[in-house]
Formats: C-alpha cells, structure tokens, sequence
C-alpha cells in the first residue's frame, strides 16, 4: 500500500495551511479564552469545499474520499485541534448520517446547505445517563397520527446551541433492543427543540459542546431517516466513519505539537547550544516522530479500506485508539522539551495538551475501542 500524498491531497493540505495562516492563526487563544465557536470561520470553510468533503457533487459536496478528508481534518487540526473537532463533527456526523442513510428527498434538502456550510449541523446520540452506554437511552420518540413526538435530553453534542439541523437518535421501542432505535432529522426553529447548557471544558474550547433539550418536540414522519427502528445500527456504522475522523483530528494535534517543539528545540540554547544536541530531548523527537508515522499510516490504512467499501471496523477502532493515545503522549513531551514555557499559554504546545486528550474519549473512550478490537479479533 502506497499512502504518498496525492498531487490534490497536497493541494489540499497548502490550501489549508494558507488559509489558516490568515483566518484561524491568529485568533487560535482568543476564541480559547472566550470559548467562541467561530461560526463565520465555518462558513468560509464551506465556501472551500471542507464542509462537505465526502458529499458528492450533485448535492454541491467536494465529492472527495476518505484519503483526502484524513487530509483535510489533520491540516486544520494541526493548527487548531478545536476547529478540525468541529469540521470533523460537522462533515461525518450529521453530514455522513443523512448521506449514509437518508432518502433522495431528504439528501436533497439537507445535504446541499450542509456541505456548503450554510447549515451547521449536530448529531445527537449520547446522554446525561448513557456515555458508552447508547443502547440504554431514555430520550423517547412516539407516534401520534402523522408525527413522532421527542421527549429527553442530549449532552456532549457538538454544536448543541448553534446547529441549524440535528440529526437524532430516539428510543422508539424497548429498552437495550439494538431494534429499539430509530433517527431523526430535526430543524432548528421546531417547537420543542432547544439548546440546554454549553460545557465549559479543559479543551477544544472554540467547539461548542451543548446539551439538546426536547420537549414534546413534534417531527413529521417524513423526517425518519432511514426504517423505525434502524437508528442505533445506522449510528454504529456513522461511528466506524467517525473514528476516522478522530484518528485524523489526533494526528493533526500531534503533528501541531512535534512542528513547536521541533523548531523550539533548535531556537533554545542551554549550555551554548541548541537543547536539540541533547540525547535526552532528541530521543523525545525521535519517539514522536516514529509514534506519529505509525498513526499515520493506521488512519490511511481505514481511509483506504473505508473508500474501497471494505469492512474496517477493526482497523478504525485501531487507529482512533492509537492516534489518540499517541496525540496526549506526543503533546505531553512537547510541554516537556519547552519547560516552564511549555506550561504557558504564550506557546501553542499548552493548547496542544488540552485539546489531545479529548480524543481519547469522544465517539468512543480508548476503552471501547479495544472492546472493539478485542472482538474483532476473537472472531
């Protein structure tokens, strides 16, 4: 296998980075402090393609696959972890939901305003009472007459408060019934729906994290995606995607921090030389850098399998836990090699170190991925 960037993945990549350098750079620790979501920032962002990367062209998408959108979400990251976890939420998430399994209707009226970033989009599964937990979910959707009415609360959604669609996943049968599922799209406006309390969290401070709240929340039945019943089977293989996502977003983190301490580790002398002379610091380097390839190398091996339509679960659940894990150690070290300025907010790497360790935890705890690698292992 032959993961070289392509000719558009570099494109891609530069487009990212001089875009960056304008419209994100210089306002990364501002929008940290105030824990802004940059809802503008994502709307040029749409204007370039990156909101519906994996969105096919007839539904105004980039039409791209999986090796760019590894691309795509590592370049942002790399630069600020907090908008890649939103670009990221935002494209496989709600996005890829409705994509993977709505109706020709239902992709025509919602992916072309998400894709170009005119719709921010959410996507609502986890709960005050069930994390890891999904199936036991006491958001409740019933039926009357035409309409499913909603009932319970959402929390740790990416985009709670300021989303313009959410798609939602209900209990409309028993309790632990992987059939008892089923999702919904839910507009912004629609009576019943609102935006609850936004997490003020250690991290990727500028993605709003809010609770969603509904309250006899009345939906059409034409807003079902996909069969009643469906919801949690459909969010176990939106997931497989995500996890990709996250392995990518791990990955960007992880180069952003290797970028800073490499070039601090040759600006500081200490004993009349470059602290990069220094065993102790350049065997940190080299770890980061081998940790890092093999990230890499994991997350492009899903992408790949995922574009060719081939089962990866396993190999998704490896790179999201690997590349996580890799991200908080790199970051760790990065802080290291800077010393007491690393423990400063005036050098990137303090954010770096924040920002990581949220991928060890969102769409699936490193716990759970090696659930999932364990099983798929024994089969």
């Amino acid at each position: 296998m032959n993961f070289e960037p392509t000719e558009m993945q570099q494109q891609i990549a530069q487009m990212i980075r001089d875009f960056g350098k304008t419209n994100i750079q210089p306002y990364v620790m501002e929008w940290d402090e105030s824990q802004e979501f940059p809802v503008q920032v994502f709307k040029r962002l749409g204007e370039l393609g990156l909101m519906g990367v994996l969105v096919p062209q007839e539904y105004g998408g980039s039409g791209l696959g999986y090796l760019e959108y590894v691309t795509v979400i590592s370049e942002i990251s790399r630069i600020c972890g907090a908008i890649g976890l939103s670009v990221a939420a935002h494209n496989s998430l709600c996005t890829g939901h409705t994509l993977q399994f709505g109706n020709e209707a239902q992709k025509q009226r919602y992916l072309p305003k998400l894709a170009t970033g005119e719709w921010i989009g959410a996507w609502g599964l986890t709960e005050p009472n069930t994390g890891s937990d999904a199936m036991n979910m006491k958001c409740v959707a019933k039926k009357d007459g035409n309409d499913w009415v909603l009932n319970g609360t959402k929390c740790w959604i990416t985009h709670g408060k300021s989303c313009d669609v959410a798609v939602v996943i209900a209990r409309t049968g028993d309790v632990r019934d992987s059939h008892g599922m089923t999702a919904f799209i839910v507009e912004k406006g629609t009576p019943g729906f609102s935006g609850g309390k936004k997490e003020n969290k250690l991290g990727m401070r500028a993605s709003e994290t809010a609770e969603m709240i509904f309250d006899n929340c009345r939906i059409p039945a034409e807003n079902m995606l996909g069969a009643e019943g469906d919801g949690f089977i459909q969010s176990m293989k939106v997931l497989d995607g995500g996890r990709i996502s996250i392995a990518a977003l791990s990955l960007g983190i992880a180069k952003g921090a290797m970028d800073a301490a490499l070039k601090y580790s040759k600006e500081r002398h200490q004993f009349d030389q470059p602290i990069s002379n220094f065993q102790g610091v350049s065997f940190k380097l080299a770890d980061m850098a081998t940790e890092i390839e093999a990230a890499e190398l994991l997350t492009m091996q899903a992408a790949d399998m995922k574009n060719r339509k081939v089962k990866m679960t396993q190999q998704a659940a490896m790179a999201k836990y690997y590349a996580s894990e890799v991200a908080v150690r790199v970051a760790n070290d990065a802080v290291q090699i800077f010393g007491g300025y690393g423990y400063t907010k005036d050098f990137p790497v303090e954010k770096f170190y924040r920002d990581a360790k949220l991928c060890t935890i969102g769409e699936g705890t490193s716990e759970i991925q090696k659930i999932v690698i364990a099983r798929e292992a024994l089969r």
